[in-house]
C-alpha cells in the first residue's frame, strides 16, 4: 500500500461510511470487497433504493444505461425461462439460449382452493372483506397493463364485482404513471382495491377466492402469478402475447385491448377450464427446473474445460452457446 493511502476492508454500512468520510477528508481510499462484493443496504439513515432514487437511477430508460448490450453478449452461456424470450435474444443479438421454465408450487395453491375447513375459512375471510372480485397480482405499472385493466373493469359495469390489485411497488419510478392511473380511476368513477404487498401465507387463499384472475401485461418473460391462479382452478384472462400462448396454451382466455379484456373477464367464470388449468400448472415444478439447471451448469462447465484444453487450436474450439436476463 503506498504511503498515506488507506485500505478499508468490507463494503457494508460501516465500511462505506468510513470510506466516504476518509475520501471527503482528502485521503486516498481503497475498498477491499472480496470475491462477493456487497453494498450497504442502509447508508447514512437511508435505504440504498432511496439513494438510487435521489441519483435519478430509476428515472432512466433502459437505453440510457451504459453497456446494456454487454450484459447480454458477454456472458459465456445464456438461460431463458421461455422460448419467447429466447427468440428475442436470438433475433436481437444472434445468441442461442437454453430454455428452462420456472416452476410453481401447484399443490399449495390447489390446497387453498380445496374443501378442507381451514382452506374454506381462509377463502371466506377474503370474500367477506372484498366480496366478489377480479384479482391481479403485480402492482401498478406500465408493463403490467394497469391502465388497460382499469378501463376494462369500468366497462364491466358490475358494481358487485371489485377489482383487487395485490403486489408491492416496483423499484422503478412510475409515480407519474400511478398518478395517471388514480386520475383515470376517478374519471371512470371506479374504486379498485389496492392491497399492496400481501403476506405470502395469505396469498394462496386470496388467489383461490377470486372469481377470475386478470394479467394484461404488455411484456413478460414467463408469468408465474397467472400459473398460480391456474393451480388454484381460477379462470385466467391474459393479454395475447406469444409467451402466454406458449406457457398457458388452452387453459387461459386471451384478450387484446380493454374492450376485449372486459368481454373475456365477463365470460371467463362461465368457461370451466379449471381441470385443464390445474393439470397444466402441475407440469411446471421447481424440482424439474432445478434439475435442468444442474444439467445445464454441468454441460457448460464441461464445454468450458474442453475449450481451455483446446485453446491452442482455435479452429477446433467448441461453439459458445448462447445468460439471458430472467424476466416475469
Amino acid at each position: 500500500m503506498p504511503p498515506g493511502e488507506i485500505l478499508v476492508v468490507g463494503t457494508g454500512q460501516s465500511g462505506c461510511q468510513i470510506a466516504e468520510d476518509l475520501h471527503l477528508a482528502g485521503r486516498t481510499v481503497h475498498l477491499a470487497t472480496g470475491s462477493a462484493p456487497r453494498v450497504a443496504r442502509f447508508y447514512r439513515g437511508l435505504d440504498v433504493v432511496a439513494w438510487l432514487d435521489r441519483m435519478g437511477y430509476y428515472s432512466k430508460g433502459i437505453d440510457e444505461f451504459d453497456d446494456v448490450d454487454a450484459a447480454i453478449v458477454e456472458p459465456y452461456a445464456h438461460v431463458c425461462v421461455s422460448t419467447a424470450v429466447a427468440d428475442e435474444l436470438l433475433a436481437g443479438w444472434g445468441l442461442k439460449a437454453t430454455v428452462i421454465p420456472n416452476g410453481v408450487d401447484a399443490a399449495r395453491f390447489a390446497a387453498a382452493a380445496g374443501p378442507q375447513p381451514v382452506a374454506t375459512a381462509d377463502r371466506e375471510k377474503w370474500r367477506r372483506r372484498l366480496g366478489r372480485y377480479v384479482l391481479t397480482v403485480g402492482g401498478i405499472e406500465p408493463r403490467k397493463g394497469s391502465l388497460d385493466l382499469l378501463e376494462a373493469y369500468a366497462l364491466l359495469g358490475d358494481p358487485d364485482v371489485r377489482l383487487v390489485i395485490a403486489g408491492g411497488e416496483t423499484l422503478f419510478d412510475y409515480r407519474a404513471y400511478r398518478a395517471a392511473w388514480d386520475e383515470r380511476a376517478a374519471e371512470l368513477g371506479v374504486a379498485p382495491v389496492v392491497l399492496g404487498p400481501v403476506d405470502d401465507a395469505q396469498l394462496p387463499a386470496l388467489v383461490a377466492g377470486a372469481e377470475v384472475f386478470a394479467f394484461p401485461s404488455i411484456k413478460e418473460g414467463f408469468g408465474l402469478a397467472p400459473l398460480e391462479a391456474l393451480a388454484a382452478g381460477v379462470p385466467l384472462v391474459v393479454s395475447d402475447l406469444p409467451v402466454f400462448r406458449e406457457i398457458f396454451r388452452d387453459a387461459a382466455s386471451y384478450a387484446i385491448g380493454p374492450a376485449d379484456l372486459a368481454r373475456q373477464l365477463r365470460a371467463a367464470p362461465r368457461t370451466d377450464r379449471s381441470a385443464r388449468g390445474r393439470a397444466l400448472a402441475a407440469t411446471y415444478t421447481w424440482p424439474a427446473a432445478a434439475a435442468a439447471h444442474l444439467e445445464f451448469y454441468a454441460r457448460v462447465l464441461n464445454t468450458s474445460q474442453r475449450s481451455a484444453q483446446s485453446a491452442s487450436h482455435p479452429s477446433s474450439a467448441p461453439t459458445v452457446e448462447g445468460f439471458c436476463p430472467i424476466r416475469g
